[in-house]
C-alpha cells in the first residue's frame, strides 16, 4: 500500500482552509490544517511534508517570517513552499516571496485547476523521491547483511542484483514520464530542477549499482547520498 503524502495547509481563516481542502481533496493525499505560522512550525517537527500551502498575510507571524523559519531548519529548508496572499502590492512583494523561499506566488482568488495542478506536481516528485530512499536503503542493508534478503535467506549476487536493478528501473521510468509532463507542460521553474535534482540523484545509485557487475571493477561502491 502506497503511503500517502502530506500537504500543509496555512491560513489563520478557517473558511480558506475549508476551500483549500475542498480544492485538493481529489488528489487523495494528506491534508493537515495549521491556523498560525507558529502551528505551521510546530506541525513541521514531527512530520514530513510534499508541499506546503502558506497563506502570506496572517496576524503575529506572517507567511515570509514562517517561511524564513523553515529555510533555516534542516529538516524542512527543500520543502517546497507556494505562497498564497490577498493583496498584491506589485512586483517588489512578489519579489520578496520569492526571496523567502517560495516557489510560487499565487494571488486570490485563483484558479482552483491551477492550482490543484501545482500541487500535483509537487506530491509526484515528493513520492519518487521517497521511492528513490526506499531503493538506496535497500541497497545499503543488501551491501551490509551480505546479500541477503529481508527475511534473512541468502541471495546469490547475480539474483540481488537483478532484483535491485528491477526496482531501480521502475522508479527510473516513473521520473522520466513525470519529467517529460513537466517538459510538455512548461512547467514551474522550480519543480523542473526538483526533477532534475531527483534524476541526478538515480543516476548516482544506478551507477553505484553497475559498478557492482562482475568485471566492472572491485569493492563495494559508495551509495549516493540522498539529501
Amino acid at each position: 500500500m502506497v503511503q500517502k503524502a502530506k500537504i500543509l495547509l496555512v491560513d489563520d481563516r478557517p473558511e480558506n482552509l475549508l476551500a483549500l481542502e475542498a480544492i485538493l481533496s481529489a488528489l487523495d493525499q494528506t491534508l493537515v490544517r495549521a491556523s498560525s505560522g507558529e502551528e505551521a512550525l510546530k506541525a513541521l517537527l514531527t512530520d514530513d511534508f510534499a508541499v506546503i500551502l502558506l497563506d502570506v498575510q496572517m496576524p503575529g507571524m506572517d507567511g515570509f517570517e514562517t517561511a524564513a523559519h523553515i529555510k533555516r531548519r534542516e529538516r524542512t529548508r527543500d520543502i517546497p513552499i507556494i505562497f498564497l496572499t490577498a493583496i498584491n502590492h506589485g512586483p517588489h512583494h512578489t519579489f520578496r516571496g520569492y526571496a523567502a523561499g517560495a516557489v510560487d506566488y499565487i494571488s486570490k482568488p485563483f484558479d482552483p485547476w491551477v492550482l490543484r495542478a501545482k500541487v500535483s506536481v509537487f506530491v509526484e516528485l515528493y513520492m519518487k523521491n521517497c521511492q528513490l530512499r526506499e531503493q538506496a536503503a535497500l541497497l545499503r542493508l543488501q551491501l551490509e547483511g551480505g546479500g541477503k534478503s529481508a527475511v534473512g535467506e541468502s541471495k546469490e549476487p547475480a539474483g540481488l542484483l537483478a532484483e535491485l536493478s528491477a526496482r531501480l528501473a521502475a522508479v527510473e521510468e516513473q521520473a522520466e514520464a513525470l519529467s517529460k509532463q513537466l517538459d510538455d507542460d512548461s512547467a514551474d521553474a522550480a519543480a523542473v530542477a526538483t526533477a532534475a535534482h531527483l534524476e541526478r540523484k538515480l543516476t548516482g545509485l544506478r551507477r553505484a549499482l553497475d559498478a557492482l557487475e562482475p568485471g566492472t571493477g572491485s569493492g563495494a561502491p559508495s551509495v549516493p547520498s540522498q539529501s
